[in-house]
């Protein structure tokens, strides 16, 4: 992301100035929301949500089909804008936040009445026989959305258009450093249709969104780092708020002695890389078992030498800058850790002194271990981290040492041994022969285990944690409620003879259930 810095306040709001990470030059300047600006934008989305909640699917869904359709004719902006902030590679961003995006926006307008439409469900037992019951799908209200730099258009799309699909109003803040690509995502939702106050995208920094998350919000979506995510559960608890939870991971790799080695050489590169490694669930720990570990390596040094790092943003080029100095920093810290403790740095392994900007070289290391920060800690960075261990068990072992859970692969060709493999993991999602994909389909639901984060989003699940599942129960016919008072001596006795009847003298309780 870009870099920032405060440049102090000016009529209560503070003032920051941004950097590019591709050239370390001032590229612009943001007002942060305050207070007293979050307050009002939460009083908009209250009074616009009483009127958007009673709006149509078939509305709702033509704006996401119109959203949709913009994404796609705005392709090269929504690139420019992130890869201006970011300094990711151009694929990173037209794959991320440009094709995922469509795709979502579509997959959600074709599915809403389907996953929120009232519906009638059948009642076990005798009380069929005189009740209904009707699932209604109510949305909470007003939801609090706080998202971050490494997906900056992508993450805030993707929450903003499940959330208003559900029938909520949204206010949310990105990242301080990727703030305009953020932005985007209400302008063009604006551009399909949506009504003004549905969804406000604020500019600010931690204050900005600690706002929103202690103002009258009805729930609360973060995407962030732990010690962050910690912060905003431990303030919805206190006010009794829902809260979901998308935080760091640190995924393992376990690569099986019957896999493709080319395919899982690839998956190796690309799910260390991808986003300059900036992504949640990216793969920072590989376990090869030690019948294929030799070759496995070999591939993997020489497919990394046909990787172009660069600041022009060709379809070529693999590997983009790091997005914040910051995180520039965690790696550096990292791998000197893991270098001082034994670790052997085969490519790679510091900045890149040919290009002016945040540039780190793609980077292969061996001979790790859990005594290294690389391998217990969140690095986000374009490194492979490659262990050798006895066999799949150990490999299984060393993968669920770890803090975090939120995704995991494995390579193998029998697919069957690959799920079962991945059920012993501990972690939130799994992937067989490919990276981490569990994001990117929404079908899955998506959330983490352990340090990773609390509940899920995307899917049917995600759509519906927007809403209240409220049951109504409608009686079929009238006459006296079944032991209603007065209680009585001869109304007790029937009941339990009633109940012998169900459940111990014959088996129609069973039958009815």
């Amino acid at each position: 992301m870009s870099i920032y810095e405060t440049s102090g306040t000016s009529n209560g709001h503070r003032n920051l100035i941004l950097k590019s990470p591709i050239t370390l030059e001032t590229t612009g300047q943001i007002v942060c929301a305050n207070q007293q600006d979050v307050s009002a934008a939460i009083s908009t989305a209250r009074k616009a949500q009483s009127i958007w909640s009673k709006t149509s699917f078939t509305r709702r869904a033509t704006i996401a089909d119109e959203a949709c359709r913009l994404v796609v004719k705005k392709a090269d902006l929504i690139m420019d804008t992130v890869i201006s902030e970011t300094g990711k590679a151009r694929t990173d961003a037209m794959s991320m936040e440009v094709f995922s995006v469509a795709d979502s926006l579509c997959y959600y307008a074709k599915n809403i009445e389907a996953f929120l439409k009232p519906r009638k469900r059948k009642i076990h037992g005798v009380m069929r026989f005189t009740k209904e019951l009707h699932i209604i799908y109510r949305p909470l209200g007003v939801i609090g959305l706080i998202t971050p730099w490494n997906g900056p258009f992508v993450l805030m799309m993707n929450q903003a258009c499940q959330a208003i699909l559900a029938g909520n109003t949204v206010v949310a803040k990105g990242s301080e450093v990727t703030p305009y690509s953020s932005k985007l995502a209400e302008t063009i939702f604006l551009e399909a249709g949506l009504p003004e106050g549905v969804f406000q995208v604020l500019l600010g920094d931690g204050e900005t969104g600690a706002a929103i998350v202690n103002g009258d919000v009805d729930k609360v979506s973060f995407t962030g780092s732990v010690s962050t995510g910690r912060k905003v559960a431990e303030s919805c608890a206190r006010q009794l708020k829902p809260v979901t939870l998308e935080l760091g991971g640190n995924d393992a790799m376990i690569v099986c002695a019957d896999a493709d080695l080319d395919r899982a050489v690839q998956g190796a590169w690309l799910g260390s890389c991808m986003n300059t490694g900036h992504y949640c669930c990216g793969t920072e720990r590989i376990y090869v078992v030690k019948e294929i570990y030799d070759t496995f390596l070999e591939k993997v040094l020489v497919a990394g030498q046909g990787l172009k790092q660069g600041s022009q943003y060709g379809y070529n080029e693999s590997i983009g800058a790091v997005f914040w100095d910051k995180q520039l920093e965690i790696i550096e810290r990292h791998v000197s850790d893991a270098k001082s403790k034994g670790a052997t740095i085969l490519m790679g392994g510091s900045r890149n002194e040919d290009l002016k900007g945040l540039y780190y070289r793609p980077t292969v290391i061996t001979e790790v271990n859990n005594d290294m920060d690389i391998m217990v800690e969140e690095t986000f960075g374009p490194i492979l981290c490659i262990q050798k261990v006895r066999d799949e068990v150990e490999a299984i072992k060393l993968a669920n040492d770890s803090k975090y859970g939120l995704n995991g692969n494995i390579w193998t060709q029998d697919k069957a041994r690959g799920i079962q493999l991945a059920l012993q993991i501990d972690t939130g999602a799994c992937s067989i022969n490919d990276m981490a994909m569990s994001y990117g389909i929404p079908e899955a639901p998506f959330g983490g285990k352990k340090n990773s984060g609390v509940g899920q989003v995307n899917g049917k699940k995600g759509l519906r944690g927007y809403c209240h599942e409220m049951p109504i129960i409608v009686e079929k016919r009238g006459g006296k409620i079944p032991n209603a008072y007065p209680y009585s001596e001869r109304t007790a006795s029937n009941m339990i003879k009633f109940m012998q009847l169900l459940w111990l003298k014959t088996p129609i309780g069973r039958w009815l259930s």
